[in-house]
Order: C-alpha cells, then sequence, then structure tokens
C-alpha cells in the first residue's frame, strides 16, 4: 500500500501543469525525433539536455527536467514506427523489426492498420512494464546483477536461434544471411589487442566499425526504394490509403487480435531491458523472432503480419522503462539513452544507486509517475497523428522516392557527420538490393549486426573467465538452460531441413 500511496501522490505532481506541459512537449518533440532516419531517442535527449538546465533554473528542481527527458525518451520509442511503416526507414534502430512487416501491411493499403498496432502495442508494453517497474523495482535490479558475461551472451545466443526462422524455408540462404551480418560487425579495431580486423584496402573509414544505422538505413531506405523502382507492380503511387474514423475504430477494435505478440513484446522486452547494456534493440529484436517462432502462420511474417508489429513496438517500449530500472537502483544504464539521463541526474546532485528510492522519494515517484502520464500523452498524440503520417503515402512514388533518398542521406549524415557512411549507405543499398533479387532474406543479416557487437565481447570475456572452457555456458545456473534451450532451437530447422531433402 506505500507503493501505491507513493505513486498516486507522484502522479499527482507530474500533472501540475508545468510538469504536464513538460510532458506534452516532450513527447511530440520525441514522436518526430524518432521518426527521422538517423536520429533515435538518444541524439534527441543529448542534444536537449543543456535545455534543461533552464528548465532546474525556473522550477528549482530536478524531476521537471528528468521528466521532460524522459517524455522525450517515450516519444521516440512510438516514433521510430512511424518512418519504418510508412517510408520502410527505420527512424532508429528500435524500430528496425517494427519495418519487417508494418512496411509490407502499408504496402497493402493497410498502413492505418498498421500505425494502429503500433500505437496501441507500445501503449500497453509501456503500462506493463511501468507496473512491473513500480512493483518490483529492487528485487528484478537483483536479478539484473546475476546476468555476468556467460549469462548475457547465452541469451544473445538464444536470439540468434530465433533468427533461423526469420528467413524462411531457406536454411542454408538464412545461415548465409546471419553469417554476413557476423562478418560486417567485427570490421574495426579487435576489443582485446586493439588490431585492426577486415579494414578493406586499408580505407581509414572502416576504422570505427560499419556502423548499424549506416546499414539499416541502407537496406531499408535506399534497398526499398531501389526495389520499388525497379518493381512495376505499384504504379506511380506508394499506396492506396482510405482514411476514415471508422477504419481507425475498426482496426482499434481488432487490436485484441495481437495479444500474443503484444504480450511476448511486453514482458520480454522488459526484461531484456533491464539487462546492463542491452537496451531496446535487442529486446525488439528478440520479441520479433519469438513471435514468429510461437506463431500458428510464421509464414506470414515478412508480409505483413500484424503480430510482427505488436511484438517489436510493445518490446521497445518495455524496454525503454525497463533501461531505467539498473539506472535508478544500481546506477548502471541499461541503454546509450539511460547513460545521457543518467550523465542528466548527476549533474543536478542525485545519486543513482539503492538509496535513491528512499533518500530521494520527491524525485523518484514523481518521475515514475510521469512513466504513466507520458504513456497516455503519447497514445492520444500519436493516434490524432495518423492522418499526417498517412499523408505521405498518398504522394506519387516520383515524388516520394527523391524524399526517402533524401531522408537517407542527411538521416545518416546527422547521425555520424562522416560523408564515408554516407557513402557507404548507398552501397549497402545496392548491395541489398541485388541480395533480394537473388532472394536472400536480409533481416537476419540486419539482425546479426545488431547482437553481433554485444555477442563478441560476452563471448570472449566468459572464456577469458574460464581459461577457454566453453563448459561455462552449460554449467551456470541461468547460463546453462538458455544455452540448452538456443541449442535446440537451432538443431530443430536444421534437423528439419535435412529430414526434407533426404524424403525429397
Amino acid at each position: 500500500m506505500d507503493v501505491l500511496a507513493s505513486l498516486i501522490d507522484g502522479i499527482f505532481v507530474a500533472l501540475e501543469p508545468m510538469n504536464l506541459g513538460l510532458a506534452i512537449i516532450g513527447v511530440i518533440v520525441g514522436l518526430f525525433v524518432g521518426a527521422m532516419p538517423g536520429l533515435g531517442s538518444v541524439n534527441g535527449v543529448a542534444i536537449l539536455l543543456p535545455f534543461t538546465f533552464v528548465i532546474q533554473s525556473v522550477t528549482g528542481t530536478a524531476t521537471s527536467p528528468m521528466i521532460f527527458l524522459a517524455a522525450i525518451y517515450y516519444g521516440a520509442m512510438y516514433g521510430g514506427a512511424i518512418s519504418s511503416i510508412t517510408l520502410g526507414i527505420p527512424g532508429a534502430s528500435t524500430a528496425v523489426a517494427t519495418t519487417f512487416d508494418g512496411r509490407p501491411l502499408a504496402l497493402k493499403g493497410q498502413a492505418d492498420k498498421a500505425l494502429v498496432v503500433a500505437a496501441l502495442a507500445s501503449f500497453v508494453g509501456g503500462t506493463i512494464s511501468n507496473v512491473l517497474f513500480t512493483a518490483f523495482a529492487p528485487p528484478l535490479a537483483t536479478v539484473a546483477l546475476k546476468f555476468g558475461d556467460p549469462e548475457i551472451f547465452a541469451l544473445m545466443l538464444l536470439a540468434f536461434a530465433t533468427f533461423v526462422g526469420l528467413g524462411g524455408d531457406d536454411i542454408p540462404k538464412t545461415i548465409f544471411s546471419i553469417c554476413i551480418g557476423l562478418v560486417l560487425a567485427t570490421v574495426g579495431f579487435d576489443i582485446v589487442s586493439g588490431e585492426p580486423r577486415l579494414i578493406f584496402f586499408d580505407i581509414t573509414g572502416f576504422s570505427h566499425g560499419i556502423r548499424f544505422l549506416v546499414l539499416a538505413i541502407g537496406v531499408y531506405g535506399i534497398g526499398e526504394m531501389i526495389w520499388t523502382i525497379n518493381s512495376s507492380r505499384y504504379g506511380t503511387t506508394m499506396t492506396e490509403v482510405n482514411l476514415s474514423f471508422k477504419g481507425i475504430m475498426q482496426s482499434v477494435r481488432e487490436f485484441p487480435k495481437t495479444w500474443k505478440g503484444t504480450s511476448i513484446g511486453s514482458f520480454l522486452g522488459f526484461f531484456v531491458g533491464i539487462l546492463p547494456a542491452a537496451g531496446a534493440t535487442p529486446g525488439s529484436l528478440m520479441s520479433y523472432g519469438v513471435a514468429k517462432l510461437t506463431s500458428r502462420d510464421p509464414k506470414s511474417f515478412g508480409k505483413g503480419n500484424v503480430d510482427g508489429i505488436a511484438a517489436p513496438e510493445a518490446a521497445n517500449n518495455s524496454a525503454s522503462t525497463g533501461a531505467m530500472l539498473p539506472m535508478m537502483t544500481l546506477g548502471i544504464p541499461g541503454s546509450p539513452t539511460t547513460a545521457v539521463l543518467l550523465a542528466g541526474m548527476v549533474i543536478w546532485g542525485l545519486q543513482p544507486g539503492p538509496l535513491l528510492f528512499s533518500e530521494q522519494p520527491d524525485f523518484v515517484w514523481p518521475l515514475i509517475g510521469s512513466f504513466y502520464i507520458s504513456n497516455v500523452i503519447a497514445l492520444v498524440i500519436n493516434l490524432a497523428f495518423i492522418p499526417l503520417f498517412l499523408w505521405m503515402l498518398r504522394m506519387p512514388f516520383t515524388v516520394l522516392a527523391p524524399l526517402i533518398f533524401v531522408l537517407s542521406l542527411v538521416g545518416t549524415y546527422a547521425a555520424y557527420q562522416d560523408m564515408f557512411d554516407v557513402r557507404l549507405m548507398v552501397l549497402v543499398g545496392i548491395a541489398a538490393f541485388f541480395l533480394r533479387l537473388l532472394d536472400y532474406p536480409l533481416a537476419p543479416a540486419v539482425l546479426a549486426i545488431v547482437l553481433g557487437p554485444i555477442a563478441e565481447p560476452k563471448l570472449r570475456q566468459s572464456l577469458l573467465f574460464s581459461d577457454g572452457d566453453f563448459s561455462i555456458f552449460f554449467t551456470r545456473p541461468i547460463a546453462g538452460p538458455i544455452t540448452v534451450v538456443a541449442i535446440i532451437l537451432i538443431l530443430l530447422p536444421l534437423f528439419k531441413f535435412v529430414r526434407d531433402k533426404v524424403r525429397g
């Protein structure tokens, strides 16, 4: 009851005119920051962090600026789905998985349905994660601490196991696609020895590695644009969108059918989000893989399955709240964005850690209350702006193609301020087009590029700790079961593939 009373008091503080206004502004800013390719929540929060000192000087408290930044974070998680669905360009890495089914659904003339599902799944995921955060923050933080390098690698291995099912029935091409992603993820300097790896033709631009957004925007921006130009089936316009209030309400009424994908994303996303250094991107990708793995119709994924939208969208919102948990209770950021938020808290004179809840309740509970408020605000604004988002789909493709091209160039340059990355992004898009012509699945490669840089250091640090003994992944009480399940999930599709070949 003390927790509930504290939460209610915190919500009332978050509803004060100044805090409510900051939350609304933050959500709107975050919505458009998340929708712009190359920006995302971490850029938006970092750029606007200096502005919070003005807010603090006006309000005299650290609560209001933190509510503003948290609202930007929330809005950006919602906003990432907009460009993924309408343009096929992920606004940030957290929205890549939404592109897999959101874009095909938009091309079928059902972009309004995709946007409604994304908004409602995000709301449900955010609400469930808020409840879990409120009720179980201290014990969940303790569980997160039990995840060392072997446990996190086992979790990444489990994610890779779900990838085998993301490429369709052609298992060899799927595995080849994963291998391409893993190889590209190793470009740059070795994390242990510092030696250069795969720096092609001694080009210095490869020294920082191949950045994920360069690949994501290249594959789903430039590659999709070229694919559409090459195909005549869409004619001169992208798609016909029949927007009506009745149609949106029908999509709202049909949303409960996505309960499985939404549930998977909400709980799995929160769990992955609380793990230090994991964040929303792995959570959304893993949720997509698990949703497909458990679906009665896995072949429809990648072709416009609404669960393929609901799972990652619920996950990235749930994970964003989950990532706040280790930051506040342990002082360990769970994502790049929470690292910026952590820096802000320290600047404002707060000390994140186990004592924060007991020593700074006047800061903690209004902030948690603002999570609930921002979640509702984001849902309302997102649904209200659907006509604006769909307006883009009514453009002739002769207008939209140059817009996608320019957004891809500007988004890539804005993210890294490096013309080498812009040129590489265009080359990646062309290569993705040819791979698609040859019927190679691109999703597993993109997912491997995301998780490869997380999995590799955890693998190597685990083996250094065990003197090269791989049994560490089987003997530890948490890592062992996860590793066994991952191996089974990898072997089952391979066994089915070999059996079908023998019978054929």
